[in-house]
């Protein structure tokens, strides 16, 4: 699955840190599914969204194989 929860974050111009806060997860969970190494859950992909007020097919992809 890929992201652009990275442009996301630089479109509002929030942090890693700023963005963890807002849906209760760490910064280092954040840095996780950026790279790629984790993929959140339903809920947080949710929550996610929410901040950036888009869905969340906006955010997440699936990519051929997942």
């Amino acid at each position: 699955m890929k992201n652009n929860l990275r442009v996301e974050r630089a479109i509002l111009n929030i942090s890693q840190a700023d963005l963890a806060e807002k849906i209760g997860v760490s910064r280092q969970t954040i840095n996780s599914i950026e790279a790629g190494r984790y993929v959140p859950s339903t809920v947080l992909a949710l929550k996610i969204a929410k901040v950036f007020k888009k869905s969340v097919e906006d955010i997440f992809q699936l990519e051929k194989g997942d």
